[in-house]
């Protein structure tokens, strides 16, 4: 049974400094800390904000989430390389490009994209420049090179190994103006989860990722997935979304394949939780999903 490489990732480069960066202290504090098989493996420092949107590229912050995402890249690689399972704690959605650069140095991977947004604008259609709102795009190769093809590596992660999971932002990305997603890229969103059941849907999700010819697939989970109802702590909210009991199925069924290579966990905001209820209970949610892989809840 693998141990858990606690990683703390606390950029908000891709969104803005606002509580986002407090995710890794809060969520170990509210249990993460003590599961089973947990160990600290390092915290990644971002370098500072600048919030200025870059002229050429019409993102915020380029330059320093493409340093950033090598940086993690070398501590996700190292937890890696030693056998251990990755829980990276963000920190917005860019730390995903840092996650999946550390996959895209050992070769070819998958992806389950679990967030309540499709995150693939493009810089044009952004209106701030945020790249956590682009993160699925440019992992996937679509935008500036900056990003979309960090140490020449890009695509990080190819459309056909993605499932994107669970999002309900159809309408308002459509209005926005936002780029469709590539034919080839599976997408599953929260009407088709309600249809057939969490447990099937995700059970569809993972049989796809792993008849794909990648060695394993990475987790990427961004809070706002959940019920605005039940998870209000995120900083853009979307009514409806998954229930906790529908998130821990689908987190559970991802762990118990036996290919899932590390998990990412974003975006949850804890000033937006003083009294630290939505803490807690997205502890105990992360570690019921992650104990298929300790075996003891």
């Amino acid at each position: 049974m693998p141990e858990l490489a606690m990683i703390e990732a606390p950029s908000a480069l891709g969104l803005r400094p606002g509580g986002v960066e407090d995710l890794p202290a809060a969520l170990l504090d509210a249990g993460l800390r003590d599961l089973p098989g947990a160990v600290p493996f390092g915290r990644v420092e971002a370098p500072a904000y600048d919030p200025e949107r870059d002229p050429e590229t019409g993102i915020l912050n380029g330059g320093g989430i493409a340093r950033y995402s090598a940086a993690l890249a070398d501590v996700v690689g190292a937890a890696l390389a030693r056998g251990r399972f990755p829980v990276v704690l963000g920190g917005d959605c860019s730390i995903l490009l840092g996650n999946l650069l550390a996959l895209r140095r050992r070769g070819r991977h998958g992806l389950l994209f679990v967030d309540g947004h499709t995150d693939f604008y493009q810089p044009a259609a952004e209106p701030t420049g945020e790249a956590a709102s682009m993160d699925l795009a440019l992992a996937t190769g679509h935008g500036p090179r900056v990003l979309s093809d960090i140490e020449g590596r890009g695509p990080l992660v190819h459309d056909e190994d993605v499932v994107a999971f669970g999002f309900r932002d159809s309408a308002e990305s459509a209005e926005a103006g936002m780029q469709l997603l590539p034919p080839r890229l599976r997408a599953i969103d929260l009407g088709e989860v309600r249809a057939a059941g969490a447990a099937v849907t995700a059970r569809r999700a993972v049989d796809w990722l792993c008849a794909g010819p990648g060695s394993g697939y990475w987790i990427h989970l961004d809070v706002d997935v959940l019920d605005d109802a039940v998870m209000p702590a995120v900083d853009y909210r979307l009514p409806d979304g998954l229930t906790w009991s529908e998130l821990e199925t689908v987190l559970r069924t991802a762990m118990s394949s036996g290919h899932a290579v590390g998990l990412d966990v974003t975006i949850f905001n804890p000033r937006l939780d003083p009294d630290r209820l939505f803490a807690v209970r997205l502890a105990e949610c992360l570690g019921h999903g992650l104990s298929v892989l300790t075996g003891r809840v």
